[in-house]
């Protein structure tokens, strides 16, 4: 049976809006995008550009569990890098290893 989620947070219209997110994920470079709440449900169709992409997964992750591998799948190189994005847009948030974050996993609409 299916995990069941909590009530999103937020609406799909707004997991992906940084211009520079955007062009990652219109080139293919970028294929999941970590939030603090929810934004979509698996199979929800995000809209960027003119190009549709699924949500095929959401789950839960820590910031401490992050590897190489899922930052890669943000479009950063390591999870330093990743680190230091998301502490530049987010002025005086801590990175906490057990702060808890969701996982949307998409993949573009063929």
């Amino acid at each position: 049976m299916p995990e069941t989620l909590p009530p999103k947070t937020c609406s799909i219209e707004r997991l992906v809006t940084v211009a520079e997110d955007v062009e990652k994920v219109i080139r293919g470079e970028k294929t999941a995008t970590r939030r603090n709440g929810r934004y979509a449900d698996p199979g929800e169709i995000m809209e960027l550009q003119g190009q549709q992409f699924e949500v095929h997964k959401v789950y839960q992750q820590s910031l401490g569990e992050l590897t190489d591998a899922d930052v890669q799948a943000e479009g950063y190189a390591d999870v330093e890098s990743y680190k230091n994005y998301i502490l530049s847009m987010h002025a005086g948030m801590p990175w906490l290893p057990h702060m808890k974050v969701w996982v949307h996993e998409f993949r573009r609409v063929q």
